[in-house]
């Protein structure tokens, strides 16, 4: 298909690609064409905004964690019934995890077919500018550079000769040159651009980033690249086994959870709030193709959890609303109870904090979940940051031992106390920090933990 797509990518993060994508979204969004959006990589906040700014999920396309077919496909589906996709790379163009540039922006460019226009952050930096541009159009000429996006230019003389030279050296156009944006509309903190759902003016920040797109940008000319876009073929992936969604104790689990009912789907709750917002969409919509019914709650002003069949505790950052889970201790006591009685509750990152005994910020102790016997705190440095892979080493209800997993950690959260064992962890860490440097994944009955 020869559908209109385009990249927006830069030479390193914090250029402004995420601002742009949101203008470019949000203003054609505003004239009326459906936009299709998509992160590059494994990051929630960044698709959590572009969400935001198309009115529909923002999926993810990672080289790491799925297969070309799975990429092309997972396009091709959601492209369905849009006028134009934007898709947004993450670091710069070429930064991968090997030599040869694997899962980088510009693979996944390659292999979209997709023109790229680079987003350039301008500070400080005049002539030079061409030459790095040029030097990105050089270094992979299978990649389509079809413009550039000048960033934080400091005024009208800086912006001319911006233009001039990269026009003049790189034969590629200039498609908009933007001032300094003030921070507050787009805050930032440790993980990158606050979530939207913690930003009380998110809506307001996305009309203000239409606004930028509509004063700065050449839409038209730009909206002229995406549909120069190469036709995309992408073939039908043949159907693997069959999504199950058979309770873990009919699995060798523990624990004497029974169905709610046997004559209706399961019903999977989702903790979904300004403490945990990270989930990506082709797992709740998998949860759904299998037959489930997926409940939203409510960790912060839910009283109690309804009746359920499965509990699914996504990350987030507890830290930010760590006194207002503490405070909700109706919805923790049945986190625990239901734990106790083996339902089964599958928890990443954010969702492992909540369900130990406690989070320790500034000297402040709040009580969590208390499901898992770990104490966690806060640091200034990441504590674990980047792809992953572990091994399934021992039973549990979810994953088969042997398997090889991938996924991805983010964390500033660490481990204070744990009166647990190395060998009570599930699996053993191939790349990555997982829990302690060394494995992963924390089992109690049919709960099951992990920071990846």
């Amino acid at each position: 298909m020869a559908f209109p797509r385009i990249v927006i990518s830069a030479l390193r993060g914090g250029s402004g690609k995420t601002i742009v994508s949101l203008g470019l979204i949000a203003s054609w969004r505003k004239r009326g064409m459906a936009v299709a959006p998509f992160k590059k990589g494994p990051d929630y906040i960044d698709a959590g905004w572009l969400a935001l700014a198309a009115g529909r999920p923002c999926h993810n396309l990672d080289a790491f964690l799925m297969p070309a077919e799975n990429i092309l496909l997972s396009f091709t589906r959601h492209t369905l019934a849009s006028d134009v996709a934007v898709i947004e790379g993450n670091r710069g163009l070429y930064d991968g995890i090997d030599l040869e540039g694997a899962s980088s922006t510009s693979e996944l460019a390659k292999l979209l077919k997709a023109p790229v226009v680079l987003v350039i952050d301008c500070t400080k930096s005049t002539r030079t500018v061409a030459a790095v541009v040029q030097g990105c159009i050089r270094f992979d000429p299978d990649v389509r550079i079809c413009g550039v996006i000048l960033n934080r230019i400091a005024g009208a003389r800086h912006e001319s000769i911006l233009r001039q030279t990269v026009e003049h050296y790189c034969a590629v156009p200039v498609l908009g040159a933007i001032p300094r944006i003030k921070a507050e509309a787009f805050p930032e903190r440790h993980m990158g651009l606050v979530p939207t759902p913690e930003h009380g003016w998110a809506d307001t920040s996305i009309e203000k980033a239409a606004d930028m797109a509509e004063q700065y940008l050449d839409l038209e000319r730009l909206l002229g690249i995406a549909r120069e876009a190469l036709p995309l073929v992408a073939n039908e992936i043949p159907p693997g086994p069959p999504l199950t969604l058979t309770p873990p104790f009919d699995k060798g689990g523990q624990g004497g959870f029974r169905r709610t009912s046997k004559d209706s789907p399961p019903r999977i709750g989702v903790i979904r709030d300004a403490a945990f917002q990270f989930y990506y969409p082709e797992n709740l919509e998998a949860l759904e193709a299998a037959g489930a019914e997926v409940v939203t709650v409510s960790a912060l002003t839910d009283p109690g959890l309804p009746s359920l069949d499965g509990l699914y505790i996504g990350g987030g950052f507890p830290e930010t609303q760590a006194q207002a889970l503490a405070e909700n201790q109706g919805f923790r006591q049945d986190v625990r109870r239901l734990a106790e009685d083996g339902l089964p509750v599958y928890a990443e990152c954010g969702g492992l904090m909540y369900l130990g005994e406690s989070l320790v910020l500034d000297g402040v102790t709040y009580p969590m979940a208390g499901v898992l016997p770990v104490v966690f705190g806060f640091s200034r440095r990441p504590e674990g940051h980047g792809y992953t892979i572990f091994e399934v080493e021992k039973p549990n209800p979810y994953f088969e031992t042997g398997m090889r997993v991938r996924g991805h950690e983010f964390h500033y959260s660490k481990v204070l106390s744990w009166k647990g064992k190395p060998e009570n962890l599930a699996f053993r860490m191939v790349r990555g920090e997982g829990f302690d440097g060394k494995g992963d994944g924390l089992c109690y009955k049919n709960t099951l933990a992990t920071y990846t």
